[in-house]
């Protein structure tokens, strides 16, 4: 039996049948967890690397970095050619691109090789997540998307904590190669049972089923930077997102640090507990979004203002937990929950995107705040912390950086001012699935 849908963007039933619907998410997600299981594998791998072929730690880093940089360069065209074309066959695409590189990493044989293989690594997922959560935001009812896009994007949290794990496990067992090759070829498999994922028809920027009209690139792109500027909405929560991940990326990357430091916890053990904080995260964040879905139905705008209460929240938790409270367990609980707040802003704010993006360019404006989200706050929360624990050390750096939570707030109620307008400018195009 079919269920009756809703193709508009905003409609509230599924646009395909429920199973569908599900094995998609299921899909989606799965690769998305071998997407950070492949990025972040290679952290647990230092220490055999280091040894094997004497490289310094700037070296070990840049085998890092590189994806970043790539998946930032690359995000936005690969979203565009996406909305174009095909959201399916595209991350057929980068999913296979992604696996296959990763797999050739356990043949490098030199530093270049190796660094050469992790930058195609990030040249496959560069746009994977914009992409992916395009197809479920269109896929799914609205009431569920807040919800669904923080499970989706809580599979990089755990996809990272278990790079991080299998990676020192097998390399202990089979050497730090072999771990290339057990992550990359799960996703390998994955990336070819998606092309059983279903679609929706791409749409023409004025709401039409796209035909096999020509355009130029440079037309395109034009109309697409012209459409995103003028969408007020998207301006501010892509700012008030990137705020809210300086302090999470903060967190993510010092904690282990400032537990080894202040906690006087071995490496190892720093770093299994660090680890229970970014699972709390994962879970916050599918949570939160669950709890914005059904306390903002019918009340749009209340979405926004329940992120930046958490905002808040997160900011009171962390200043609380570095700047008033001693080293020790109630400290490590408070910062856990703290942990369990912070990624708030996933599933909510990805969901206010696509409310007010077009559906011709939901994967490009899901790449805009994803652009957003890599440079102007993944990228900085680390090197400021870092940078202010050089001035006043770890413990005051992590009592400062929270206080960007008070910036994301303002700019979440910022974009309530503009957020039920630029929905209502899209709310009656529709799509059909394929």
């Amino acid at each position: 039996m079919h269920l009756p849908h809703d193709s508009r963007p905003g409609g509230d039933n599924y646009l395909i049948r429920p199973a569908q619907a599900w094995f998609a998410f299921a899909m989606t997600f799965g690769l998305m967890l071998f997407d950070y299981i492949d990025r972040q594998v290679i952290v647990s791998l230092f220490p055999y690397i280091k040894a094997d072929w004497g490289l310094s730690d700037k070296q070990l880093g840049g085998l890092v970095s590189v994806i970043s940089v790539v998946v930032a360069i690359g995000g936005l065209p690969v979203a565009l050619l996406a909305d174009r074309y095909s959201r399916v066959k595209s991350v057929v695409v980068m999913a296979t691109v992604w696996s296959l590189a990763s797999i050739s990493c356990m043949f490098a044989r030199s530093y270049g090789q190796l660094f050469a293989a992790r930058a195609l690594v990030g040249a496959g997922e560069a746009g994977y997540g914009s992409v992916g959560a395009a197809l479920i935001a269109s896929l799914f009812p609205r009431r569920l998307r807040s919800a669904l896009l923080g499970a989706f994007f809580a599979a990089a949290s755990l996809g990272s904590v278990l790079g991080v794990l299998l990676g020192g496990w097998i390399a202990a067992h089979w050497g730090w190669q072999a771990a290339f090759g057990a992550v990359g070829v799960p996703g390998l498999a994955l990336a070819l049972l998606y092309m059983l994922v279903r679609d929706y028809k791409t749409v023409d920027i004025h709401g039409q089923t796209a035909s096999g009209s020509y355009q130029t690139v440079a037309s395109l792109v034009r109309r697409t930077v012209h459409t995103l500027a003028r969408n007020r909405t998207l301006v501010w929560v892509c700012s008030g997102a990137a705020m809210q991940l300086i302090v999470v990326s903060s967190i993510w990357s010092w904690l282990p640090s400032f537990l080894n430091r202040y906690h006087s916890l071995a490496a190892d053990v720093a770093g299994r507990q660090a680890a229970l904080v970014v699972l709390a995260g994962a879970l916050g964040g599918f949570i939160w979004g669950t709890v914005v879905d059904r306390c903002s139905l019918g009340r749009a705008r209340l979405r926004l203002l329940i992120v930046a209460g958490l905002c808040l929240l997160t900011l009171l938790i962390f200043v609380s937990a570095f700047a008033l409270m001693p080293a020790g367990p109630a400290q490590f609980g408070l910062i856990l929950a703290g942990g369990f707040v912070m990624a708030c802003t996933v599933g909510p704010i990805s969901a206010v995107v696509f409310d007010v993006i077009h559906p011709a360019m939901r994967a490009t404006g899901a790449a805009v705040l994803s652009l957003a989200q890599n440079l102007l706050g993944l990228a900085v929360g680390p090197f400021l912390t870092g940078w202010l624990s050089d001035q006043m050390g770890l413990n005051a750096a992590l009592s400062l950086v929270p206080l960007f939570g008070l910036l994301a707030a303002a700019a979440f109620v910022r974009a309530m001012r503009t957020y039920e307008s630029d929905m209502r400018a899209v709310a009656n195009v529709r799509i059909s699935a394929e």
